[in-house]
């Protein structure tokens, strides 16, 4: 599935139209919140497995997480980004739906969460330290009730 903005791909799931639409939902709010109107990225939305290979890879965490981001401005090898692209996501589907039960919530809120998260590290937000958390954490809430899914 793929818009002006983004490319979403299915990674040895199977493809849920549903799911698309709320990740390219979460992104446009992302962007838009942002003022950031050029710009694209590419979603790879996938399974446990697939995620905790990425983690240990590239994070030498190995263990599946929820969702991981690869900033275009970080990729040695990749010499030559097109112009306006942001990135990439990669979102465990399972890892999501798991933790809306524990969470409570709605796997539509969880799979938003975790976008709104990943695009806002793409442009360069973190929350490793506390005075970057304090930054990004109410920018979180505010795209989370700018498409009214904050509970």
């Amino acid at each position: 599935m793929q818009n002006k903005r983004t490319s979403i791909r299915f990674v040895e799931i199977e493809e849920n139209k549903s799911i698309a639409e709320m990740v390219l939902t979460a992104i446009n709010a992302v962007l838009e919140h942002e003022k950031v109107h050029d710009r694209y990225l590419s979603v790879a939305l996938t399974t446990d497995e697939i995620i905790h290979e990425y983690n240990r890879e590239y994070r030498s965490v190995d263990r599946p997480t929820d969702v991981l981001s690869f900033p275009e401005d970080e990729g040695a090898e990749l010499l030559t980004p097109p112009d306006g692209f942001l990135g990439d996501i990669m979102i465990s589907i399972p890892r999501a739906r798991a933790q809306s039960i524990e969470l409570g919530h709605s796997l539509e809120r969880e799979i938003m969460f975790l976008t709104i998260h990943g695009v806002l590290h793409l442009l360069g937000y973190d929350h490793m330290q506390p005075e970057d958390e304090a930054i990004m954490l109410p920018i979180q809430r505010s795209i989370m009730d700018s498409i009214r899914l904050n509970g």
